[in-house]
C-alpha cells in the first residue's frame, strides 16, 4: 500500500516543527515534500539578532541541516514559493512552474513584515528585518554608511538596533508610543531597559510618528508629523508582522486576519490544515513560538491518528534576552480591571518585579534583570492561580537557586522545546552535565530564544549542589519540610523528604536505623522495636505512629532495596486486619478471552512487588470489549499496527481520560513499555498516590519522554524481571 503524500507549504519553524512531531509519533506514515520560498534549510528565525550581533553565523543557527531531509526521506523544494493551491484537484503550483499533488497539505506560509503605508518607504536602503538576507543587507550598508534610524520600539526593532550598533552605526530606535516594549512591559520595566540600551551606545525618540522618509531614489533620514527630521542613510522598518495569507485566500480557504482554523488546525477545505504565524485560532494569530509548536503537536498527533487534546490556545508570553538584558512578560498587564499583587524593585542588583492580578487570581507577571521565577510565574498565570500562591515565594532571599528548587518537577522550562525541570534534573545527574550550554546541547532547553536560560542555569547549580550534599543533611530536604504536606500528624516530613532520608540513611549506614548493635541492619527490622526506633530517629511526634504513616514508612523502606522482615498481617485468619497494612499490588484484567495469557504473565511479572497504590491495568480488542482501557491506570488496545498503550486515566467521577503513552508493535513491546511505566511509578510515586496523580504531578510528555528513552525503558524493565521476582528477603 502506497504512502499518502504530505505536503508542507513553508519551511520555517512552525512548519518543519509539525514533521518532527510526525516523524517522532508514526515515521512512515507519510511520504513528505515541502516547499520552502528561501534557498536554505529551517533555520531559527528567532537567532537571527545574535547572528547580526555577531554572536553566531549562520551554521550556527541551521535547525535541520540538508542531511537531516535526506536521513528522514523529506523531500526539500528550497527557493521555490507556491502561488496557487487547487483545492478540488489537490495540487499546488509555484512561480517557477513546478507542480505538486497531494493527500494532506499543511499551510506553515508564516508572516512577513508588516510595512506602513508611509511616503517614501520604497526607496533603497528602506528594509525590514526578518531574514538572513535582510541580515546580510544590514552588514553591507554599515560598511559604507554610519548612521541608521529603526522604525519601532518592540522586540524586534531593539534587536534589530542593537545589531546596527555592533556593526559600528549609531541606531535611534523611533517609536509612537510612550515607552518601548509597550505591549509587554510596564512604564517602570520599559524605562529600566531604555537606560540599559542607552548605556550601550542605542537613541530613542518615543512619542514620535512619521511622516515621510527623506531622501530622492535612497534614504537619508526620517521627517515626523511634529516637524522634526532625523538624519539616517539607513532605515529598519520594525513595527510588527502580517500574517502571509494571500495563497490561501485566492484558493478559497477561508481567512479573517489569518488562515481561520479549529482546534484540530483544521481549515475550512477538507485535507488542508494550517500551523504558525499564518493561522488563526479563535479569532488570535500567535506571533511567539511556543504557542506555534503546540499547534504543530496536535496536529500531528492529529494527523497520525493518535488520541490527542485539542488546541485550546495559549497565554501569550515573552521570555526573552534583549540585548544582553533577561526580560520576561506573560498574560495581560494592562487593563482597568487588573491590580497589583507584587511589585518590588531592588535598584542596586538592577531588577523588577511586578505580578498583576483580577478578582484575586493571577493574570500577568513582569520580571526584569533576573528572570528566573519565569516558569514558575507563567504555570500561575497559566492556572489563573489564587494570589495566595505567591505569598512563600516572596520570602525568598536567593532568587535563583531557591526558584528553581521550588518549581514544581513537572513544570515546563524551555516551552519552545517543551523541556521540562524534571528532564533537566535528569539530563544533569545522568550524563554529569556542569554547565547550561552542555544541558542545552542534551535537551534543547535554552536552545532557541535563549529567554529560560537564567533558570536553566539555576537548575544546574541546584542539581550539583545537590549532588555535592546528597549524604549529607540536604538543604533540599530541608526546603521540602516547608513545602510539602507533612505524611500525617505524627511528623514535619512530606513524602519526598521522608523517602529521601531513608534512603539517604539507608544508602550510608543501614545501622543508623537499627541504632542498637553493629550486627543490626535494615533488613533485621521488626515490627514492633525496630519501627518504633526508625520513627525516634526521623522525630516522630508519637512512638507507635498511626495508619497512615506507618504502611508509608515501611513501603518506603522495602523501596531503598534492602528487604525489611516485617510481621505481614494475617490475611486470610484476621478479619480485623488493618487493609492498608496489607501489600497494595496490581490487578490486570482481559477484556477479551484471548488476552488471559498475555494478563496472567503481567499479573506474574508484579506479583511480589508493593505499589504505592493499586494498579488497575486492562487489555482490550476495542469497541466490542467490556471495559474501556482509555479510562484505567494503565490500558492496552489492540490495534492493526499492534498495540496502543495508554496511562493516567480512571473511571472514577469525574471520569479522566488517559494519555497514548505508546505504540507497541509486538506483544513484547506492549508488555515491555507497561513494565516500565509500572517501574517507574514504583520508584517515583509518593505512598497511597494513586497513578493518575502521579502522572498530574510529573507531567504526561516528561514520563512519556523517560519511558521512550530505549536505554532507561530496558534498564527498568530489566529490573521488573530480574528483582521482581525475588520472594524471600535481600540477605
Amino acid at each position: 500500500m502506497s504512502k499518502k503524500r504530505l505536503v508542507v507549504i513553508g519551511n520555517g519553524m512552525a512548519g518543519v516543527r509539525c514533521v518532527e512531531e510526525i516523524i517522532s509519533v508514526s515515521p512512515d506514515k507519510y511520504e513528505i515534500v515541502i516547499y520552502g520560498s528561501e534557498p536554505r534549510p529551517n533555520y531559527n528565525r528567532i537567532m537571527l539578532s545574535k547572528v547580526l550581533q555577531g554572536e553566531h553565523d549562520l551554521q550556527d543557527i541551521i535547525i535541520n541541516d540538508w542531511s537531516w531531509y535526506e536521513d528522514h526521506g523529506i523531500r526539500l523544494c528550497a527557493g521555490e514559493m507556491v502561488h496557487k493551491i487547487d483545492t478540488p484537484s489537490k495540487t499546488i503550483e509555484t512561480l517557477s512552474g513546478m507542480r505538486e499533488s497531494y493527500d494532506i497539505l499543511i499551510l506553515a506560509t508564516g508572516s512577513a513584515p508588516f510595512i506602513p503605508p508611509i511616503p517614501g518607504v520604497d526607496k533603497e536602503r528602506v528594509m525590514s528585518f526578518r531574514t538572513i538576507d535582510d541580515c546580510t543587507r544590514m552588514s553591507a550598508y554599515s560598511k559604507v554608511h554610519r548612521k541608521a534610524a529603526v522604525i519601532g520600539g518592540g522586540l524586534l526593532g531593539l534587536e534589530a538596533a542593537r545589531g546596527l550598533l555592533h556593526l559600528g552605526m549609531e541606531a535611534v530606535v523611533v517609536h509612537n508610543a510612550p515607552y518601548i516594549m509597550n505591549r509587554q512591559l510596564d512604564l517602570q520595566a520599559a524605562t529600566m531597559l531604555q537606560h540599559e540600551l542607552e548605556a550601550q551606545g542605542m537613541s530613542f525618540l518615543l512619542n514620535k510618528n512619521t511622516q515621510k522618509i527623506m531622501g530622492r531614489s535612497q534614504a537619508q533620514g526620517l521627517q515626523f508629523t511634529d516637524g522634526t527630521k532625523l538624519e539616517a542613510q539607513v532605515v529598519v522598518v520594525a513595527v510588527g508582522i502580517r500574517p502571509n495569507v494571500e495563497v490561501a485566500r485566492r484558493s478559497g480557504i477561508k481567512t479573517h486576519r489569518a488562515i481561520v482554523v479549529d482546534d484540530y488546525m483544521r481549515t475550512s477545505v477538507p485535507d488542508v490544515y494550517a500551523v504558525g504565524e499564518c493561522a488563526e485560532h479563535r479569532g488570535i494569530s500567535y506571533g511567539l513560538v511556543a504557542p506555534l509548536y503546540e499547534q504543530g503537536k496536535v496536529l500531528a498527533r492529529f494527523l497520525c491518528g493518535q488520541e490527542i487534546t485539542e488546541y485550546k490556545g495559549s497565554i501569550p508570553y515573552s521570555q526573552l534576552k534583549v540585548s544582553g538584558v533577561d526580560v520576561f512578560s506573560a498574560g495581560n498587564i494592562t487593563g482597568e480591571e487588573m491590580r497589583t499583587a507584587v511589585q518590588m524593585l531592588d535598584g542596586i542588583r538592577g531588577t523588577y518585579k511586578k505580578v498583576l492580578m483580577k478578582e484575586g487570581h493571577v493574570s500577568g507577571a513582569i520580571l526584569f534583570g533576573d528572570t528566573t521565577e519565569s516558569a514558575s510565574l507563567l504555570g500561575l498565570v497559566q492556572r489563573g492561580a489564587g494570589i495566595e500562591e505567591l505569598a512563600p515565594r516572596e520570602e525568598e532571599t536567593d532568587p535563583a537557586e531557591k526558584a528553581a528548587a521550588a518549581l514544581p518537577d513537572q513544570e515546563t522550562v524551555c516551552a519552545c522545546n517543551n523541556v521540562s525541570k524534571v528532564m533537566i534534573m535528569r539530563a544533569i545527574q545522568d550524563k554529569g552535565l556542569q554547565t547550561a550550554e552542555q544541558v542545552k546541547e542534551h535537551t534543547k532547553a535554552s536552545g532557541s530564544c535563549g529567554g529560560c536560560r537564567p533558570m536553566v542555569t539555576a537548575l544546574v547549580k541546584h542539581t550539583l549542589h545537590l549532588q555535592k550534599n546528597g549524604n549529607s543533611a540536604s538543604e533540599a530536604a530541608a526546603a521540602a519540610k516547608t513545602t510539602e504536606w507533612p505524611v500525617c500528624s505524627c511528623t514535619d516530613l512530606g513524602h519526598a523528604s521522608l523517602k529521601e532520608t531513608l534512603k539517604r540513611l539507608s544508602d550510608g549506614n543501614p545501622s543508623e536505623l537499627a541504632a542498637s548493635t553493629d550486627h543490626h541492619h535494615l533488613y533485621d527490622i521488626q515490627e514492633g522495636d525496630g519501627m518504633r526506633r526508625i520513627m525516634q530517629q526521623l522525630d516522630w511526634r508519637t512512638e507507635e505512629g498511626c495508619d497512615i504513616c506507618h504502611p508509608a514508612l515501611r513501603y518506603y523502606l522495602k523501596l531503598t532495596g534492602k528487604w525489611m522482615s516485617v510481621q505481614q498481617p494475617d490475611w486470610a485468619g484476621n478479619r480485623n486486619a488493618n487493609l492498608r497494612d496489607m501489600v497494595v499490588g496490581i490487578e490486570v484484567h482481559a477484556g477479551d478471552l484471548k488476552f488471559e495469557a498475555m494478563a496472567q504473565d503481567l499479573q506474574f511479572r508484579w506479583v511480589n512487588a508493593d505499589m504505592p497504590a493499586p494498579v488497575r491495568v486492562v487489555l482490550s480488542g476495542g469497541a466490542s470489549s467490556w471495559v474501556s482501557p482509555i479510562v484505567q491506570d494503565i490500558g492496552l488496545l489492540e490495534s492493526p499496527a499492534g498495540w496502543e498503550i495508554y496511562a493516567g486515566g480512571h473511571a472514577a467521577h469525574p471520569v479522566k481520560e488517559g494519555a497514548l503513552l505508546g505504540l507497541g508493535e509486538t506483544e513484547e513491546d506492549a508488555v515491555q513499555l507497561i513494565s516500565a511505566c509500572v517501574e517507574w511509578y514504583r520508584r517515583t510515586a509518593w505512598y497511597d498516590e494513586p497513578l493518575w496523580a502521579w502522572v498530574e504531578r510529573l507531567g504526561f510528555i516528561s514520563i512519556r519522554e523517560n519511558l521512550l528513552d530505549p536505554q532507561f525503558q530496558n534498564e527498568l524493565a530489566g529490573r521488573t524481571v530480574s528483582e521482581l521476582t525475588f520472594t524471600g528477603p535481600k540477605r
